[in-house]
């Protein structure tokens, strides 16, 4: 009989897998296998979050196998060893698996291929299934990978997608291979209180409700913060309950502003993904260093402390931090706050803030992560490495009313309209009677600290 080994990565669905398709149509029975790698866990990635949140996707695509005649065998330990021991045990010709592209995935890659070929078994690495357009499909004439979105967008729009694909009808599993058994949802400590749960399933049904309910007003509403109209699919595209590639054409199928704006958001995903695949180290070191002195965890402590805890004074800041930490996620525009107000504001390294973020989001990737943070702390590809989002102005802009604040903030739930933005403007006894803490810094001697920081004058 001919097997073949599935290894699911960041790709936990059963809807248009080319890799479980390729080992259908060529295979008499096929081993769907996930390994908790103990590598990820050594690098500090399995923060309880997505723990958590894988936990309900393993489960929900063991349901889904079931249904289909099949199971999910799930390992813990050395990826490389414990495919080898499923190869062993299932007496498989092949893996079958998607390409990923950090520096961890490609030596992940290496180090398989190395274990299984001595023993005559072949390893197939299958493109486009965590991004719609991978690295590598487009690059201009005199660099590997684009360096501004703009052009490479352009480019990606071309690049004819392959046709999705539905889950298949069997999945038949030979009955000789064990696996661990699957933890209940909720089994894992230190997660946020309000964290979503995961799955293929919830993620489809996600998808059909925002189509028909929000993705014609996201181009509008996107930025707006108390209206939360993204289509919160992000931790599904992390860790592949979607596909990037089906959900590009079902928005390309839908038409509409909404839905090109939608379909953008896909591309600068993976924008990212070319950007780290040509620069691995940039998940840890400056794409372009501006020679930067910044502020640590040493100097200061006191000001980190109060921006991971929500309590800067700045009330659109505080209000994204203490989203980050009851729902393990937070909105795109607030990201972009709080990163430029903890990087250009504060001048503290990027790299505390990104791991503060990948400690608390759901959805911590990190080709987004790490590039977004650095796009916003000036040493990544954004063209203007200094520019500086001021959180008042930008807080009256996405937030007019302060209804986001106050969602967050309780502290500032009787601050009327705007004024929830600038709380200190309140006159003497009502600012007092409030249990919120002044600015930590003044918005101009940041700046000052910022551009002398840069080399420029204020």
């Amino acid at each position: 009989m001919h097997v073949s080994v599935v290894l699911f990565t960041a790709d936990l669905r059963l809807y248009d897998h080319p890799p479980l398709r390729a080992a259908l149509e060529t295979a008499d029975a096929v081993v769907p296998l996930f390994v908790r790698d103990r590598a990820i866990e050594a690098a500090g990635f399995a923060a309880p979050n997505r723990r958590a949140f894988l936990d309900d996707c393993l489960a929900d695509l063991d349901a889904s196998l079931r249904e289909r005649g099949g199971r999910l065998v799930v390992r813990s330990g050395d990826l490389a060893e414990e495919v080898c021991r499923v190869v062993t045990e299932a007496d498989a010709d092949e893996v079958h698996m998607s390409a990923g592209y950090s520096g961890f995935a490609a030596r992940r890659e290496e180090r398989l291929r190395s274990a299984l070929e001595p023993a005559g078994r072949r390893l197939f690495v299958h493109d486009a299934v965590t991004a719609a357009v991978p690295p590598g499909t487009v690059t201009p004439a005199a660099s590997d990978h684009f360096a501004v979105f703009t052009p490479y967008y352009r480019r990606w729009a071309q690049v004819p997608l392959r046709p999705a694909a539905g889950a298949p009808r069997r999945v038949p599993v030979p009955g000789e291979v064990g696996g661990e058994r699957l933890p209940a949802h909720g089994g894992t400590g230190g997660t946020s209180p309000a964290l979503p749960p995961g799955g293929e399933s919830r993620a489809r049904a996600q998808v059909a409700a925002y189509w028909r309910r929000g993705l014609e007003a996201y181009d509008s509403l996107r930025d707006d913060l108390a209206a939360d109209a993204t289509s919160r699919l992000s931790a599904h595209l992390h860790f592949g309950t979607l596909s990037p590639v089906e959900l590009v054409h079902r928005a390309r199928r839908h038409g509409g502003a909404g839905a090109e704006a939608f379909v953008r958001q896909l591309a600068w995903r993976d924008f990212d993904r070319q950007l780290l695949a040509a620069r691995p180290e940039s998940a840890h070191r400056d794409y372009r260093t501006r020679h930067d002195r910044w502020r640590t965890e040493r100097t200061a402590a006191g000001d980190i402390d109060a921006w991971r805890e929500g309590r800067t004074g700045y009330p659109v800041v505080d209000a994204a931090m203490r989203q980050l930490r009851a729902e393990g996620w937070m909105h795109n525009r607030a990201r972009l706050l709080t990163a430029c107000f903890l990087t250009k504001t504060l001048y503290v390294d990027w790299r505390i803030g990104a791991a503060h973020f990948l400690h608390w989001l759901v959805d911590g990737d990190l080709a987004d992560n790490q590039l977004n943070w650095q796009w916003m702390a000036g040493t990544g590809t954004d063209t203007r490495p200094n520019r500086v989002l001021n959180p008042v102005t930008q807080g009256r802009k996405y937030d007019p009313e302060g209804v986001y604040v106050r969602r967050w903030l309780p502290e500032l739930a009787e601050v009327e309209g705007p004024l929830a933005h600038e709380p200190w403007r309140l006159p003497g006894r009502e600012r007092a009677a409030l249990d919120y803490p002044d600015p930590i810094v003044t918005l101009a001697e940041g700046l000052d600290r910022f551009r002398r920081a840069r080399g420029r004058q204020p």
